[in-house]
């Protein structure tokens, strides 16, 4: 059986055996992400976040994630699904310099979807929403990322980009700077067919790529950036690969797709 990763940099955890293993896409303390792509204009994602932990005196960036509202954001669950000392970095393009843009926010509260299965990745529900202690001010280098309607369901080779800091290939380093990569959306008839992810991924998922650009470790709970209409709207949130690497072949990266939480985000939002 394939085994899958989620992408986060706390932990590479590998999770029971279900058909395709999908893989988190964390991973601790490394300095490059994103598999192929490039490096991008600063600031050019300005709802990009970097959600970082506390060890000892010093913060650490794991996953991404999505400024929503100016005091909200928006990631995986399983980023958040243990008792750590948060930070959000939001303005960030080089996590490893100051460069003057970056606004720091501490986490006030963490609303994970009650029915997220941390031993079961692939149950879906991998979204998570993060209250800050204080709201983000907007300007040129932070920006709120818009949300699609509920239930809008991206065709078959949609123009999306995934974003940052993740590793740049398997086992390979973080990067410390923002990247972005071309992944078209892969529809669900083909993403759930035989030889694909198959019964892994749902239909509360969005598959992304698969062929020779994906997500890796640190890009966990990042944006899935679509071009809907001539504007930027954000149809997913990092989720997993496959624990046989985060490029391999018709094994997309897959997504959270925004459009099926709507509703529970606004309960909690207000």
């Amino acid at each position: 059986m394939l085994r899958f990763l989620v992408l986060t940099s706390l932990a590479a955890l590998v999770l029971a055996e279900l058909e395709p293993q999908p893989r988190y896409l964390e991973d601790a303390r490394a300095e490059e992400r994103v598999v192929g792509g490039e490096v991008v204009r600063p600031n050019s994602w300005p709802w990009q976040i970097s959600l970082q932990y506390k060890s000892g005196s010093s913060f650490y960036h794991t996953c991404g994630g999505t400024l929503i509202r100016r005091g909200w954001v928006m990631t995986a669950a399983h980023c958040v699904d243990r008792s750590m000392t948060w930070r959000v970095v939001l303005g960030d393009h080089n996590i490893n310099a100051q460069e003057g843009t970056e606004q720091y926010m501490s986490v006030y509260s963490v609303y994970i979807h009650p029915y997220w299965n941390s031993n079961n990745v692939a149950a879906g529900y991998d979204i998570a929403l993060l209250r800050l202690a204080s709201d983000a001010t907007l300007n040129n280098y932070v920006q709120l990322g818009s949300l699609p309607p509920s239930g809008q369901i991206l065709p078959h080779n949609h123009v999306c980009y995934i974003s940052g800091w993740g590793r740049t290939q398997t086992g390979g380093q973080l990067s410390a700077q923002l990247k972005q990569a071309y992944l078209p959306v892969v529809d669900y008839n083909t993403c759930s067919s035989s030889g694909w992810w198959g019964s892994t991924v749902k239909n509360s998922m969005v598959c992304a790529g698969g062929s020779n650009e994906a997500g890796c470790q640190g890009d966990s709970g990042g944006p899935l950036n679509c071009n809907v209409n001539g504007q930027w709207v954000v149809h997913g949130v990092t989720s997993f690969v496959s624990a046989y690497g985060c490029n391999t072949y018709m094994k997309p990266t897959v997504f959270t797709r925004v459009s099926a939480y709507i509703s529970w985000m606004n309960s909690i939002m207000g």
